[in-house]
Order: structure tokens, then C-alpha cells, then sequence
């Protein structure tokens, strides 16, 4: 009898600790901001406001470069993109879309962006790409969508 209390304290104690674990996803902005490999995108979405726009309801995709990415972009552009607020937030916006799109959905098609672009979206196999860029880490869940890392930055064609 003693044995099977202890066995029924231990089954819940376990389920209890099962459940403690689960943790609620967090907005794209806070997921972001929690990946160390995605600094430099969060802090250029933070200097921006775009952050803000990404704690909202959604839901959102994001293509976030990684760090490494962003290391590939010429110094150069980088310094112009510090000068130039808006050309910058056209930028990040450019790797952005309204509406959840995980990579089983992804469809070889030309979506809009946050900054009312298209981009070329396509699949291959287990492999996605958006414009040139390839989707390294997919399907990053948050409560407001879904964040993909990309290997590189994706820049938008210019405005006539």
C-alpha cells in the first residue's frame, strides 16, 4: 500500500514537472531578441520600431538574417543604411510578411512584404529559399508567428 502511494506521489510529481516545463511562445519581437544569433537583426529592428511592430498581433513571417549574414554585407552599405533610418527599415521590413507561413506551406510563388515588395519564395525538398537567401533554422514558433534564419540579408530592389 505504502509502495503504491509513493509510486502515485512520484507519477504526479513527474506530470507536475512536465507541465512546469512547457513554456508559452513568446512574440516574434521577444524570440528575436532571445537568440543570440540574431543580435544584429534585433538590434536594427529595435533602432527602427519595427520591434514594436513585431510584438503586435500578426501574425507575422520573418526571414531573420543571423549574424553571420549580416557580416557578408559590404561595410559600405552598412554605413549607408546607418545614415539613411527609412532605407534601413526598408530593408528589414523587406524580410518581413503578413500572415504565418511555415516552411511545409512554403509554395514556389512571389509573396508581398511588410514594405509592400514581392519576393520570390521557393521550395525544394526540405530545402527553402527566399530571393537568394536559404533558410537555415525554420519554423521558430511565437505566439504572433513564425521566425526563419536566413543566411543572408535580403536587400529590396529600388524604388522608381
Amino acid at each position: 500500500m505504502l509502495n503504491r502511494r509513493i509510486l502515485s506521489f512520484a507519477l504526479v510529481a513527474v506530470a507536475l514537472a512536465g507541465c512546469a516545463s512547457v513554456t508559452t511562445p513568446v512574440s516574434i519581437a521577444d524570440s528575436i531578441a532571445q537568440n543570440p544569433s540574431l543580435s544584429t537583426f534585433n538590434g536594427l529592428l529595435t533602432q527602427t520600431g519595427l520591434s514594436a511592430t513585431l510584438q503586435g498581433a500578426g501574425p507575422f513571417t520573418v526571414f531573420a538574417p543571423s549574424n553571420d549574414a549580416f557580416k557578408l554585407v559590404p561595410a559600405k552599405t552598412m554605413e549607408d543604411l546607418a545614415k539613411h533610418p527609412d532605407k534601413l527599415k526598408n530593408v528589414l521590413a523587406f524580410h518581413i510578411i503578413a500572415g504565418k507561413l511555415t516552411a511545409a506551406e512554403v509554395k514556389n510563388s512571389s509573396v508581398k512584404t511588410l514594405n509592400d515588395a514581392n519576393v520570390a519564395l521557393s521550395k525544394a525538398g526540405d530545402f527553402v529559399t527566399i530571393e537568394e537567401a536559404m533558410v537555415q533554422q525554420a519554423d521558430i514558433q511565437a505566439s504572433n508567428g513564425v521566425i526563419h534564419i536566413i543566411d543572408s540579408v535580403l536587400i529590396p530592389p529600388h524604388k522608381k
